[in-house]
């Protein structure tokens, strides 16, 4: 876990001269990202971000219209409210089909001012980030560019 850890911070480091400074942690569930990020979160002095609690909180008391109008603009504000690195965990809000929004856009939006750390509840593979499984309502497919992939050890394994 501990090489896990610096392979974060080393990815953290290297994307603080790219135009989007997202650092994925890519892993299926239960692969250990959120223990990583607590550990990075230590060794930076910052707290994680629960963004499904944060945004749900907010995004209670609005229409669906203005939750996918608003998104966008909580989820700037939530993030420059914790300095210059701001680590996500639980970002899976983010995917709800009701919300009608771009998942990765919206993080690579908020990653150009800041460095971005998030844990990506998916897989890397054949140079592409998923999330989901293909007929689920929340796929998505990226191709591999504009920003860092980390993958847990378990999805090493899962590559190899």
């Amino acid at each position: 876990m501990n090489s896990q850890i610096q392979n974060v911070l080393q990815t953290l480091n290297e994307a603080k001269y790219l135009y989007h400074r997202l650092v994925l942690l890519a892993g299926e569930t239960c692969s250990g990202k959120t223990t990583i990020l607590q550990e990075i979160c230590n060794k930076i002095s910052t707290t994680p971000v629960n963004l499904n609690l944060e945004l749900s909180e907010q995004l209670l008391e609005l229409t669906a219209k203005q939750r996918t109008l608003q998104l966008p603009r909580l989820l700037e504000d939530l993030a420059s409210d914790k300095g210059q690195t701001v680590i996500l965990d639980n970002i899976e809000i983010l995917f709800d089909v009701d919300l009608q929004q771009d998942p990765l856009r919206l993080l690579q939006r908020i990653s150009r001012n800041r460095n971005i750390v998030v844990a990506w509840n998916g897989r890397a593979a054949n140079n592409k980030l998923i999330y989901a499984e293909p007929g689920h309502p929340e796929y998505r497919s990226y191709a591999a560019t504009d920003f860092l992939i980390v993958p847990t050890t378990r999805q090493k394994e899962i590559l190899q």
